[in-house]
Formats: structure tokens, C-alpha cells, sequence
């Protein structure tokens, strides 16, 4: 895969992360499936994260990393 996720937007999808997981583990909302949203939330941006792909970034053409092509 193309890399597509540039230096700050890996930050920016940590920090998502983050903040997703905490409300999820501390119980911050009644319904239980939206803590099952946030912790899917905060998987997909970590992965995209290391993967430094993100398939959503491919369809709609955005690329926000600065890597010299060849």
C-alpha cells in the first residue's frame, strides 16, 4: 500500500485514539455499543497509524504524507 498519512495527521490519530479508548474503558456513555464503537474507532486509527495507509485517504484520492515519489 501507498503510504497516505503524513507526520501530524499520525499524531492527530493517536491523540483519536486515545481519547476514544478512555471514554470507552472509563464507561462514559449508557449504551454499551457506543463503547464498542469507540474501541473500533480507536483500533482502525492506530492501525492506520502504523501502517501509515489509510484505505479511506485511497478512495477519496487525499494524501497528506510528503514522501518524495520516483
Amino acid at each position: 500500500m501507498k503510504k497516505n498519512v503524513g507526520s501530524f495527521d499520525k499524531i492527530l490519530r493517536v491523540v483519536i485514539a486515545i481519547v476514544a479508548a478512555y471514554f470507552a474503558y472509563a464507561g462514559a456513555f449508557e449504551a454499551e455499543w457506543v463503547s464498542y464503537v469507540l474501541y473500533a474507532v480507536a483500533i482502525i486509527m492506530l492501525l492506520t497509524t502504523l501502517m501509515g495507509s489509510c484505505p479511506l485517504y485511497s478512495i477519496c484520492g487525499a494524501n497528506t504524507c510528503k514522501v518524495k515519489e520516483e
